[in-house]
């Protein structure tokens, strides 16, 4: 990992490598883009936090100054949560924010990318990306899907935001050959709510289940990723019907104000959290922290297979 020219691995990050501890792999994009100041700089240290409970190592991906850093300081993360312009880094923008020298939070499929780099073989976060609804015309699939057909990491996630096409989701991820699996529930989560009316590809119940399958698949020589899935907590749902309703008129808001692109996702969301009265934000701490944990278990529980 320090043959590239543009990394720098903390060295608690290098240390608990070395020493075939748990490391788990944090975005940031949820700092600089997907929660308002001060809630994103203390989620970010609250998942940090839970996954030293669990006794791992977390190590936060950003790009700061053109330098690719895998586990951020405190006055790291305030930066990337203040800081205007922070570009929103996948795999097409890293070559473009080292050379210029400017600051990028890692979107899923960046962090995925860096992790590998680093030897980082499980990564949490919110939720992935996915097949947007309507995908057939505007041919709108996150990078992230991409990214799991090829980059060698777990993501442990609560699934696919609502506001996508769940069903597309799941068969885009079945044809790029990723193995689905729900953590402790025969239906695939919907990041806000626990349930998403589409049954779960493969559930576990433990986090040595789930190592025993990262590591046969490392040991078969196959690449690409491994997508777990976890359900938020119950007390902090939003039920899928009405989260449901909450996003359409979101999406029908962004028509009326003629947002396109790019532009869409951020839109959509804040009204998402402006529609609930900020349920929809909490719900969002919720399962990143409980993601944490889980994700921390599978790590430890997969280092001890090593």
């Amino acid at each position: 990992m320090e043959r590239n020219v543009y990394l720098d691995v903390a060295s608690e990050v290098r240390e608990a490598l070395r020493a075939g501890k748990p490391v788990v792999a944090l975005e940031s994009t949820i700092i600089s883009h997907g929660m308002p100041y001060p809630v994103n700089v203390e989620t970010a240290l609250a998942v940090e936090a839970n996954v030293r409970k669990r006794g791992g190592v977390p190590a936060t991906i950003a790009v700061i100054g053109g330098r690719i850093k895998v586990g951020l300081t405190r006055d790291e993360i305030e930066h990337l949560a203040r800081a205007k312009g922070v570009r929103k880094v996948s795999r097409r923008d890293l070559p473009v924010v080292t050379a210029l020298e400017v600051d990028g939070a890692t979107t899923v499929a960046g962090t995925m990318i860096v992790a590998q780099m680093a030897g980082i073989s499980v990564f949490v976060t919110g939720g992935v990306g996915g097949v947007h609804r309507g995908a057939g015309e505007s041919f709108d699939i996150s990078a992230d899907l991409e990214e799991l057909k090829q980059t060698d990491v777990t993501v442990v996630c609560a699934g696919c935001k609502s506001l996508l096409d769940i069903p597309a989701t799941l068969e885009y991820l079945e044809t790029g050959g990723v193995p689905v699996i729900v953590f402790g529930s025969d239906e695939f989560p919907a990041f806000y709510s626990a349930s998403s009316g589409c049954a779960s590809p493969l559930r576990m119940d433990t986090p040595e289940e789930i190592a025993s399958v990262i590591a046969g698949k490392k040991k078969l020589g196959m690449k690409g990723g491994l997508l777990v899935t976890c359900p938020i907590p119950a007390e902090d749902e939003i039920p899928f019907d009405e989260i449901d309703r909450i996003i359409r008129r979101a999406l029908a808001l962004s028509a009326e104000e003629g947002i396109t692109g790019s532009g869409i996702t951020p839109y959509v969301l804040q009204k998402i959290v402006d529609l609930t009265e900020g349920r929809a934000l909490r719900a969002n701490q919720s399962l990143v922290l409980n993601n944490g944990l889980i994700g921390t278990d599978i790590a430890t529980a997969l280092c001890r297979r090593a």
